[in-house]
């Protein structure tokens, strides 16, 4: 949050923030959650004193969490209006940490703007506004709703997604996006949809664990006709354990 208001205290600073869901699911399945903080230029940190790869010595996972629009010129586009212009500082260190976790063969998990952002690190595109944008699109974020906004997906036969998940027509899940993937990043498999075609989960065919979900698991153990998200958390941790071992 590079300009936080006004009412919060912090003029003219910074601020880097962890969800408590997200951490609280994770830690919910017995693994530690920490919050990265950011590496960029204009920051007092020298990359010869911490370093990315730092990071990656002392995680065996990187979740990445939902927040600011991907920022189009991350994949090649400018913004269509001002208000989707989305968080550039953001979108090079998340893809620099994307990168270093693939190559040391760490397991990668995104979640709403996670998974976009692991769809552009990819080489991928982004729907800047599925409303305005996606003729015939159902509602995917709403400002009042919020968390409480639902709608099913379906698991395309043959993902793991649908191994992990047998029997499952239509799951309900929390949707709080107005963004979506549009060309879809190298390597990269469609893992479900929605109703209206928008793609909600993307799992990459390569030697590590990369996977992106559209919705929010992390807001589903509240709410017991939400899709469990359980079997998700274990499979990330499992690859994760599979590494570290």
């Amino acid at each position: 949050m590079h300009d936080p208001p006004a009412e919060l205290g912090f003029r003219n600073k910074v601020l880097q923030y962890l969800e408590q869901q997200a951490a609280h699911w994770v830690m919910a399945h017995g693994a530690m959650a920490f919050m990265v903080p950011t590496l960029y230029k204009t920051s007092t940190i020298q990359r010869e004193s911490v370093s990315v790869r730092d990071y990656v010595d002392a995680l065996d996972g990187l979740i990445l969490q939902g927040g600011a629009d991907v920022a189009p010129e991350s994949y090649g586009e400018t913004p269509l209006r001002p208000e989707w212009s989305g968080d550039r500082v953001r979108d090079l260190y998340e893809i620099e940490l994307v990168w270093e976790f693939i190559i040391r063969g760490k397991p990668v998990l995104g979640i709403c703007r996670g998974a976009q952002l692991i769809n552009v690190a990819m080489g991928g595109s982004l729907v800047q506004d599925i409303p305005s944008l996606l003729a015939g699109s159902i509602s995917h974020r709403d400002e009042v709703l919020y968390d409480a906004l639902h709608h099913p997906v379906q698991f395309l036969p043959g993902s793991r997604l649908a191994a992990l998940y047998p029997g499952f027509e239509s799951p309900l899940v929390s949707s709080i996006h107005h963004q979506s993937v549009k060309r879809l990043g190298n390597d990269l498999v469609v893992e479900a949809e929605g109703p209206d075609g928008v793609v909600e989960a993307i799992r990459w065919r390569g030697s590590s664990y990369v996977t992106g979900f559209q919705w929010h698991p992390e807001f589903h153990p509240r709410d017991p006709r939400l899709l469990d998200s359980s079997p998700v958390m274990q499979e990330f941790l499992d690859a994760a354990r599979a590494v570290r071992r």
